[in-house]
């Protein structure tokens, strides 16, 4: 009998591709296959068998390679790959792609076995590296290094840098190195804070509905002990000897994280997956969470497609982060895709935060999940942070900063405690302003304003103009292009000009900025978070990559520069991201026995948004900013899609979002189709970007219409423009 693979291949064709494959069998389905397409040779997934084809049996070509020495996908997997593929209209073979680790889409040969994740000197090496000059530094910084570990306490190769890691490879060759699978891990976990009430209440809860789907939001004050709930929670769950998912908006929120769960579990497998990983790190641990043999996995948004045959709990921390919104390719929300995935396993799904999406606060409002709260700090002499407003209009900032802020930090300083100043603006101006004529110096390639930064050591030129969207950088010129002055001066502030005005006022404060710049090198901010810790830090200066999830317990002052530039936002989100990120960022002050404090600058201290932060009122906001999505037919109370179109021109982006809107409107099937308008930002790199919304007071309605508009936009001509379909997008 001819067996016919159906196989999913990463191309933008929405179907599965035929093969003959007479050796396969059920027991291949899942596994990732090698197959020829055209002059190439594509790795594809093996996800259906038939005994007839389509295609002509003289077209048909036999598969190259069948993987078996790598266990298959699951079932449910495959599954949740479909739902995937169908509510957010991908390619199956595409979503397949993406769920799988990048070194094994390249290849469907058997996977090498993982380099060890630490390394302990050989006999020959403690020998060899006790002599090493030290005139020769980075090898002499290493042989301490390693002359420092032991069998029970290894070298974690993760903690090596680049040279270092050139060195080990060389090491290795010369048999100075042993391997080992992980760093020893303490024999006895760290004991258990007691549970606050508010806690054991929430515990109890969950735990009485049992085994099963049930979906809960946590709905906890910043500092009431979500964490310690989790951690009781995966106990359980790692006790009936099931697998634990936890995931977090960002990388830098999973070294402190991790480290909590491992000074918890220290008897258990713990993996972390995340895009920060080398290829052979992110392909050994997804591996292990395969084969049933980690037993914790905690990641950023990608770790919700983590095949996890053992599936006991999934935990969504700060669920509201739009982090979680994947912005490239398939774009899907991974705390939806959880929710719709714990369903699937039949487990209790935690969706946790301080500031819940509008949509989850609905739902739990409506009884889709069952609501908890922590209302108040965990700590016993830890009480929510004091707000005040300062009133810009009457005490005006000079180079960012009010009266009242620098008196604020000034004193907080004198009594040895930390402060934050939060400005959500990295670069050392918005832009370059000539005071001549007031041009400003826009970006050649992109709709907006060149960034000014201050250059780094050993840069001559001083500054740089940077583009935030296409990387742009080039020298500030000497003069203005339009009137010829000179004189040109920083518009606006920064966190590099915030940290300057600081050292000016503060010079014997210990300032550190915290921002993307600074925190771009692997394990950089994992080290200044040691250093905040370790009390080597009076002022931080960050973006919102602090303003969430950090737990720094000496830090009692938050100032917050130019938030009210969110509130005349054209995004109907924005005043909810703003009162998320104010109330977030607000929870970095007084954690621990010391009161906090919280001082934000702004022309509007009268503005409802503002009144709810200074009484720690999200349900309050919540409501309020219900009813206005409510009277203006805003999610959650419509189903959104958006279709974005980019091109050379705009011309050729509108002329076939336009044909695309007049296929949709001959459907006539309930849904309302808006004009095309140009993206909040309408040229990125060159390309002009346009979208079309689409509208629907029902879900399901919304996605019937949609898999039969794609049909039609398959055949419209497009030629030169790219174009995408965004299910609930997150930035209309």
């Amino acid at each position: 009998m001819t067996v016919i693979a159906h196989v999913a291949l990463d191309t933008p064709l929405d179907r599965l591709f035929d093969y003959l494959a007479p050796e396969a069998g059920v027991a291949d389905i899942g596994r990732r296959v090698e197959v020829p397409f055209g002059p190439r040779t594509l790795v594809g997934v093996l996800v259906e068998l038939a005994d007839h084809s389509e295609v002509p049996a003289a077209a048909l070509k036999p598969l190259k390679h069948i993987d078996r020495d790598t266990p298959p996908l699951p079932a449910e997997l495959l599954e949740l790959a479909r739902f995937a593929a169908g509510y957010y209209h991908h390619p199956l073979g595409a979503v397949l792609a993406s769920l799988l680790p990048p070194a094994l889409r390249r290849s469907g040969r058997p996977v090498r076995a993982a380099e060890p994740a630490a390394y302990t000197l050989s006999e020959t090496g403690h020998t060899e590296v006790a002599v090493i000059d030290a005139r020769k530094p980075a090898q002499f910084a290493l042989a301490a290094r390693f002359l420092a570990s032991s069998v029970a306490n290894p070298l974690a190769r993760a903690d090596l840098n680049d040279r270092e890691k050139t060195l080990l490879r060389d090491w290795l060759k010369r048999g100075w190195l042993q391997g080992q699978a992980a760093p020893a891990l303490s024999s006895s976990a760290a004991s258990s804070p007691t549970p606050t009430s508010d806690q054991v209440t929430v515990l109890d809860a969950i735990r009485a509905a049992g085994a099963g789907f049930s979906p809960w939001l946590l709905h906890g004050v910043t500092g009431s002990g979500k964490t310690e709930v989790y951690l009781r929670l995966v106990a359980d769950t790692l006790a009936a000897g099931r697998q634990a998912l936890i995931l977090v908006p960002e990388i830098h929120l999973t070294p402190q994280l991790t480290e909590r769960f491992l000074q918890r579990f220290p008897g258990h497998s713990l993996i972390g997956l995340h895009s920060g990983l080398a290829d052979g790190e992110r392909r050994a641990g997804w591996l292990a969470a395969l084969r049933g043999d980690a037993d914790i996995i905690l990641g950023t948004r990608l770790a919700v497609f983590t095949p996890l045959p053992r599936l006991g709990l999934i935990v969504v921390d700060e669920e509201h982060d739009t982090s979680y919104k994947q912005m490239e390719g398939m774009r899907y929300s991974a705390r939806d895709v959880a929710v719709w995935r714990a369903r699937q396993a039949g487990v209790p799904v935690v969706l946790g935060s301080a500031t819940p999406a509008l949509e989850t606060w609905k739902n739990a409002k409506a009884g889709r999940y069952h609501l908890l709260s922590l209302a108040a700090r965990a700590h016993a002499q830890a009480s929510l942070p004091k707000v005040r407003l300062i009133d810009s209009r009457n005490d005006r900032p000079k180079q960012g900063f009010s009266r009242a802020l620098l008196s604020a930090l000034e004193a907080t300083l004198e009594r040895g405690e930390q402060s934050l100043i939060f400005i959500n603006r990295r670069g050392y101006a918005p832009t370059l302003l000539c005071n001549g004529c007031g041009h400003v110096f826009p970006c050649s390639r992109c709709s907006a304003h060149l960034v000014l930064h201050r250059a780094g050591a050993g840069n001559a030129s001083g500054y740089r103009l940077v583009c935030h969207h296409c990387g742009l950088d080039t020298r500030p010129p000497e003069a203005c292009p339009d009137c010829g002055s000179v004189d040109l001066r920083p518009a606006g502030q920064g966190t590099q000009r915030v940290e300057e005005t600081l050292a000016e006022h503060f010079p014997e404060a210990r300032i550190l900025r915290i921002d993307r710049d600074s925190a771009a090198r692997k394990g950089a901010f994992a080290a200044m978070r040691d250093r905040v810790a370790a009390r080597e830090v009076d002022i931080l200066v960050g973006t919102q990559i602090v303003a969430k999830g950090h737990d720094f317990p000496h830090l009692t002052l938050v100032g917050v520069i130019g938030a009210d530039q969110a509130l005349v936002s054209p995004d109907f989100r924005a005043s909810e991201r703003l009162f998320a990120q104010l109330m977030q960022v607000a929870g970095r002050a007084g954690r621990a026995e010391h009161p906090g404090e919280v001082l934000i600058q702004t022309r509007y201290p009268g503005h409802p948004l503002y009144q709810s932060v200074v009484r720690h009122d999200y349900p309050g906001f919540a409501e309020a900013a219900l009813r206005e999505r409510r009277s203006a037919d805003f999610p959650p109370f419509v189903a959104q899609a958006v279709l974005r179109a980019e091109a050379s021109t705009e011309e050729a982006a509108m002329r076939f979002l336009l044909a695309a809107r007049e296929a949709g409107m001959e459907m006539n099937q309930g849904v309302e189709l808006f004009d095309p308008v140009p993206a909040l930002m309408l040229r990125i790199a060159g390309r002009h970007r346009l979208q079309l919304l689409l509208q629907s007071a029902t879900r399901n309605r919304l996605q019937a219409f949609l898999g039969h508009w794609l049909e039609a936009l398959a055949a419209l001509p497009a030629r030169g423009v790219k174009w995408v379909l965004d299910v609930d997008p997150v930035d209309v």
